[in-house]
């Protein structure tokens, strides 16, 4: 009986893990679509385009495969994970995991008209602080989305965006 409990449990484990592994893949999707439906200030349409992720997360390798070669326009999208807020102005995207959430209004004061889209993967955090926010609707994963902080953020929003996600303002 012992050794039955500890099967359903490896099982149940692994498929939490392969779930939790095809989210990163369409939040990876997902981000690499935003660069579609965004319009960045003229003084980030130059250089390299970079999507930062704060801490080390799964969906740094998931989008950094999903990206390779692929540009924003002519600039080249290069992934990096962020080690210090400080530094977040330097991007386009910044995505905070659901982990590294304590630090999003910290993130979000600092981006300020500055440009940077702050992306978060927690419950109510684009009615709160973030552009948009990774969820859950019926099982499915989707996203939210806040023009009202998206345009605070310095980032203007494609009106077909606000169509593909769940507006929250």
């Amino acid at each position: 009986m012992k050794k039955v409990y500890l099967i359903v449990i490896g099982l149940l484990f692994v498929i939490h893990n392969v779930a939790n592994a095809q989210d990163d893949k369409f939040k990876a999707l997902f981000i690499y679509n935003f660069t579609k439906y965004m319009e960045w200030p003229e003084a980030k349409r130059s250089g390299d385009f970079k999507i930062g992720i704060l801490g080390n997360s799964p969906i740094t390798n998931e989008l950094k495969a999903f990206t390779a070669k692929k540009t924003v326009g002519q600039q080249k999208i290069v992934v990096e994970e962020i080690m210090a807020i400080a530094d977040c102005y330097k991007y386009h995207i910044v995505f905070v995991p659901t982990k590294a959430s304590s630090n999003v209004e910290e993130i979000v004061q600092s981006v300020a008209k500055k440009g940077v889209l702050v992306v978060t993967d927690k419950q109510g955090m684009a009615a709160a602080l973030s552009g948009i926010n990774f969820v859950k609707d019926d099982g499915q994963q989707t996203f939210e989305i806040s023009v009202k902080h998206i345009h605070e953020q310095g980032v203007n929003a494609g009106k077909s965006l606000l169509s593909l996600g769940i507006a929250v303002d």
